[in-house]
């Protein structure tokens, strides 16, 4: 086994070279492979034109964000602005079928001006004016971002305001003339992950290289950072630095330039809301002789707490089947996302004099799945709260903790759920855990074309909602769909996470050829009619379906894919994530990094289900080349694989909805082939009674 990173013996290293011309000719050639196998029939014309409709649809939500000044703001890309426009409205506006939009910028017609082929990157307004704005524009869709100061009264760019040139920063405004900055200067400003290493204060009218730096990490932490808390009477800055992706040291800055240690685990998820420090441990904790969960959530007065107090108030506690999927503060109450084996409930929290009183949120149905949307901590105790379900389109209502809710806005139907349901079962994986999966189909319905969804990574959890290109391009066509929540997520909390670390990788793979295994045992697929698919870390996870269990399924989709855990972290932000896999430049990482990573573990004399790389030459997280060489490999050894890379689009690979339709259409079509075609009949359209199927766990 070995047990060094040498990689002298890859023949395929001058696929990383991002732009260069031996290797953007070999992806030229693959994707003119792709294009001419899976594309120029009116059968894919059709499907991307649903598709397009789905992400065009004038009658979808816009989902608005609150920045405290009362308006309604929404970033929105239709066929006519396929880049998009920042826009707001007022509420009485918003309550219309059609609301009237006040449109602050025209991203299509700025890169027309500019000749940039610019993306939204967002925004960050200074408050409470909300009138100075810093505006991130991506080259491409790339993380990589340029930052231009943007005048809402004006509707223009400030000339010689504050300006960035294009690289992965972090910003915060301060006060009008001083922000804080962390960016690429040049050498030694970036840390390996290529994140900002110092943060600075700069001054309006002055050159960012004189900024007063307030803090530097080392070049092995994952990043440095800044921000300054504006809620009158209660501001406070902060710096601090990622010592890896789950830990962090973290400080408040005084008025005299002294930073004093917020004293919580170096693993803790915190956050302060006026007079309120919020804790989140990673692990367990323990506080005199309070001995807190991992994933438990505490309350105290932050002032009193970094003075040596600690008086903490338990809000959340975990058990084996609930977790704390998020919160969020309003003026004067926390919300409470919780999840029960993998269903979310919402509860509203109340501080008193003596205890905290709970109730539940309303505006949630009780058969439907709850995400909170917005809230205005600094204005107002108002939420914005949307309900939807695997076959319930989204409705978004706006509440007032204590008083009424309405119902805002409704999506529309993309597909009819005549006969469909959706169901929960659990599979047991090789060490007997019981991984919670759920089916979307036609129970009544044979073993048919079924796909497979999972990530199982980064503590990050899948939970039902409402796809409308899933919908169309496969429920409607007779396709059963499946989420699986595997191990290397958050739906169990930190400890359903920490199962699959590092050495532990492998439990979230079984997991998921558990889940395959007992939808074929069910009856509800066959190993032949399984196709699966999944992005970023959920892409490491397909291809390590595609070399180590290559049995249990039909055809395989990785998007932008994590596939050489030998040079994982050389490449862009890879580094960052040494603390979720390992570090492979030390030999007893690598030993079970070498195990499972699948681009060192191609045969050439296996049998592999056909898979379908999709990646972007514009992706600055996860970088391109991992996909170019398993391709590669893939095809010197005579596998049937298919590979193509958008030229733009970043991490997500597709830039605007043009770019996205093709590719879902070229996943449809792929999958549809291998798995099924004399099945890929056309799509059932919704009911005018748009009646949903019955949810059940089993």
């Amino acid at each position: 086994m070995a047990t060094s990173t040498d990689d002298s013996d890859d023949p395929y290293l001058w696929l990383e070279d991002l732009d260069g011309a031996t290797a953007l000719g070999w992806v030229r050639e693959r994707n003119a492979e792709t294009v001419a196998a899976l594309t120029g029939t009116a059968a894919f014309a059709a499907r991307q034109a649903e598709i397009r409709q789905v992400l065009d649809a004038d009658d979808r939500i816009p989902y608005p964000g609150w920045r405290g000044d009362h308006f309604y703001y929404d970033f929105w890309r239709d066929a006519a602005h396929p880049r998009g426009l920042w826009r707001r409205t007022t509420l009485d506006q918003y309550r219309r079928p059609e609301p009237e939009w006040d449109v602050l910028l025209d991203l299509d017609a700025l890169a027309e001006r500019e000749g940039e082929n610019w993306v939204w990157g967002g925004v960050t307004a200074l408050p409470p004016a909300q009138q100075l704005c810093l505006v991130s524009l991506s080259r491409g869709g790339a993380d990589a971002v340029v930052v231009r100061e943007y005048d809402l009264g004006d509707r223009a760019f400030v000339e010689d305001g504050f300006t960035i040139t294009e690289a992965k920063t972090d910003v915060c405004w301060i006060d009008a003339d001083h922000i804080y900055v962390g960016t690429d200067l040049g050498p030694g400003s970036l840390t390996d992950s290529g994140y900002p290493r110092v943060v600075r204060r700069w001054r309006r009218g002055t050159p960012l290289t004189e900024a007063e730096v307030v803090y530097e990490a080392s070049s092995e932490d994952v990043a440095a950072y800044g921000w300054h808390d504006p809620t009158p009477g209660f501001e406070r800055d902060f710096v601090g630095r990622g010592l890896d992706f789950y830990r962090s040291e973290d400080f408040l800055l005084t008025g005299a330039g002294e930073r004093v240690r917020i004293p919580v685990p170096e693993d803790a998820w915190w956050g302060v809301h006026r007079e309120w420090l919020v804790i989140r441990p990673r692990t367990p904790w323990t506080v005199g002789e309070l001995t807190c969960p991992a994933g438990a959530l505490l309350a105290t007065r932050f002032d009193a707490f970094v003075a040596g107090s600690r008086d903490l108030t338990v809000l959340f506690r975990p058990d084996a089947r609930t977790s704390l999927s998020g919160y969020a503060w309003t003026r004067n109450h926390l919300i409470l996302t919780t999840l029960t084996d993998v269903r979310s409930k919402l509860e509203v929290l109340t501080p008193g004099e003596r205890e905290w009183r709970r109730e539940p949120l309303p505006g949630v149905p009780a058969d439907e799945e709850g995400c909170l949307v917005e809230t205005d901590p600094e204005i107002g105790d108002a939420y914005l709260v949307a309900s939807e379900g695997f076959l319930q389109p989204a409705t978004l209502r706006l509440g007032q903790i204590g008083g009424p809710v309405e119902t805002l806005k409704r999506a529309p139907a993309f597909f009819d759920t005549d006969g469909l349901a959706v169901r929960q079962f659990f599979a047991t994986s090789a060490d007997g855990a019981r991984v919670p999966y759920f089916v979307v189909g036609d129970p009544a319905a044979p073993a048919g074309p079924t796909l497979l969804s999972g990530y199982g990574g980064f503590e990050i959890s899948l939970t039902p909602g409402y796809g409308g290109i899933t919908g169309r391009g496969w429920l409607a066509r007779g396709g059963t769909y499946v989420v699986a929540n595997i191990r290397g997520g958050g739906e169990y909390g930190p400890q359903w996470h920490r199962a699959a670390l590092r050495e532990n990788r492998p439990r979230a793979f079984e997991d998921f050829a558990a889940v395959a295994t007992d939808l074929a045992t069910r009856g509800i697929t066959t190993p032949e009619q399984l196709g699966i698919e999944g992005g970023s870390n959920g892409g490491l996870l397909m291809g390590v379906m595609l070399t180590r269990y290559p049995t249990l399924v039909g055809a395989v989709v990785a998007h932008v894919p994590l596939l050489d855990m030998r040079r994982y972290h050389r490449l862009l932000a890879g580094a960052s994530w040494m603390a979720e896999y390992g570090d492979p430049d030390v030999p007893e990482d690598w030993a079970f990094l070498r195990e499972y990573s699948p681009y060192h573990n191609v045969h050439r004399a296996a049998a592999y289900p056909p898979v379908l790389f999709i990646t972007s030459t514009r992706d600055d997280r996860v970088h391109p080349g991992h996909a170019r060489k398993m391709t590669a490999r893939l095809r010197e050894y005579g596998h049937d694989v298919t590979y193509y890379e958008n030229v733009e689009g970043g991490h997500g690979a597709a830039a605007n909805n043009e770019q996205r339709a093709f590719i879902e259409a070229l996943e449809l079509e792929f999958l549809w082939q291998r798995l099924a075609p004399s099945r890929a009949v056309a799509p059932r359209q919704p009911t005018d009674e748009r009646r949903a199927g019955a949810a059940v766990a089993e």
